[in-house]
């Protein structure tokens, strides 16, 4: 390595840490709560092969897809709740807000079980969000 590229590299790690931007920060208008119920439906599978198997490996990696999935539907929510929604579909629609906390509550509970009801009231959540978020869309 050139010594002007080491000294460069050295006192980059002294510098202040550089700002990082999360998709969001310039929104693309690109939202769909397909994304949330399709790992919803993941748990849901996840839960199912998990029950459906003894196989004590294949449990244990059935359950750590679950969670990382249930993770996931956690966040593909709150980027439709916190940058897609704004206070006039709240307005307009005000069941949503207990919609989002039913639907994110149910995701970090399933975290916790292999008991498909609990993923039923998840994708149910979900459903109900998918219909308000397509009728905010032909607004």
């Amino acid at each position: 390595m050139h010594f002007t590229a080491q000294i460069a590299r050295i006192l980059d790690r002294f510098s202040d840490p550089r700002t990082a931007f999360a998709h969001c920060d310039l929104p693309c208008g690109v939202y769909d709560p397909a994304q949330a119920r399709i790992e919803a439906e993941s748990v849901k599978a996840c839960m199912e092969k998990f029950n459906g198997s003894d196989d004590a490996v294949f449990r244990e990696r059935a359950v750590f897809i679950k969670e990382e999935r249930a993770e996931l539907v956690k966040h593909h929510l709150w980027v439709l709740w916190t940058d897609y929604f704004k206070p006039d579909h709240l307005s307009k629609y005000p069941e949503l807000h207990d919609l989002f906390w039913k639907a994110t509550k149910a995701a970090g509970e399933s975290k916790k079980t292999n008991d498909t009801a609990v993923a039923d009231r998840m994708l149910e959540s979900i459903g109900e969000i998918d219909r308000i978020f397509w009728e905010t869309k032909k607004a």
